[in-house]
């Protein structure tokens, strides 16, 4: 496979990854903002969903320090300026598709296009506050079936693989992300301080992430920061932990070297090296540690590995 084909599916799937994640964090975050609200609260909710989402130094650039719905909406759905709004992320996406046409599917495509022509569509006040969960609810769900059509359609080769690997290191960046965020409504403290304001705040991360269900099924009882922290971050059965992300990334990396003759580098040491800290972590070392410290440590290993995996593969 040519080296601008890998580059263009592995990107493929992180910006259509992204385009969903941004939905997801500005849908919590609009629910919490809307919930303070009730409350008489000032949360600067907004502000938390910029730095989620990485955006905040470009939104602080162009509008300043104060971080109004209307305008965090507007810079995060629609602002063609912005790279990680959610038409630039599918834009992109289209574009990157457009340019490894047949090492996509005709299926893969399809989606794809559809949902670019109905997003440039939609009118101007189509993400306005009150229109807004419908309008992410929908951009989640084309992500999804994105995702699902490139899963059933895709033959297992290493155009798969480098797709597959775009999505889950994406995936993995965004749930550290919101968790780092938030991180300071999960440590100890919190476990029999947290009033209603906090129990919201620890909903709306399981909210982000469709996490809700999955905790009562797993842990059966009230919400407990520390055992949120410990499902988002080891646990193998919820797809979005950092654990089942990198799993699927060691995997995806193994594939890919099988297909080229065992050849490894260092980004499939780093993949080896991170997953192994998260199978055999223990949510007490982490919180002993430092919350914060471990995430964003998770974090800036995630851009040297894609960094690393672009050296390898992609240059």
């Amino acid at each position: 496979m040519l080296s601008r084909t890998a580059s263009g599916l592995f990107w493929l799937a992180r910006y259509v990854e992204r385009a969903e994640n941004v939905a997801r964090i500005l849908l919590a975050g609009h629910r919490m903002a809307t919930m303070l609200r009730s409350l008489g609260a000032d949360s600067g909710e907004w502000r938390s969903t910029l730095v989620a989402t990485g955006c905040e130094a470009g939104f602080t650039a162009r509008h300043g320090e104060q971080a109004t719905a209307e305008q965090v909406i507007d810079y995060m759905t629609r602002d063609p300026d912005n790279p990680s709004s959610i038409l630039s992320c599918i834009e992109t996406a289209r574009g990157s598709a457009r340019t490894v046409r047949t090492a996509c599917t005709s299926d893969m495509w399809d989606v794809l296009n559809e949902t670019w022509r109905h997003l440039r569509a939609l009118p101007e006040d189509a993400f306005t506050s009150d229109r807004l969960p419908e309008r992410l609810d929908w951009v989640k769900q084309r992500s999804v079936l994105f995702t699902g059509t490139y899963e059933t359609t895709m033959l297992r080769t290493d155009s798969y693989f480098f797709t597959r690997l775009g999505t889950f290191i994406e995936r993995a960046e965004s749930t550290a992300r919101i968790l780092d965020v938030k991180h300071h409504v999960l440590l100890p403290r919190h476990e029999s301080e947290g009033g209603a304001v906090d129990y919201h705040q620890w909903r709306s991360i399981l909210a982000a992430l469709s996490a809700v269900r999955a905790y009562q099924w797993i842990y059966h009882g009230r919400l407990q920061p520390r055992l949120i922290a410990e499902m988002l971050i080891l646990r193998p059965e919820m797809p979005r932990s950092l654990y089942s992300c990198g799993t699927a990334i060691e995997a995806a990396l193994e594939q890919i070297a099988g297909a080229y003759g065992g050849r490894r580098g260092e980004c499939h040491r780093m993949a080896g090296e991170m997953n192994a800290k998260l199978r055999y972590g223990r949510v007490e070392d982490i919180f002993e540690r430092g919350l914060h410290t471990f995430l964003s440590g998770c974090i800036d290993s995630g851009i040297q590995l894609g960094d690393e995996i672009a050296e390898f593969y992609m240059r």
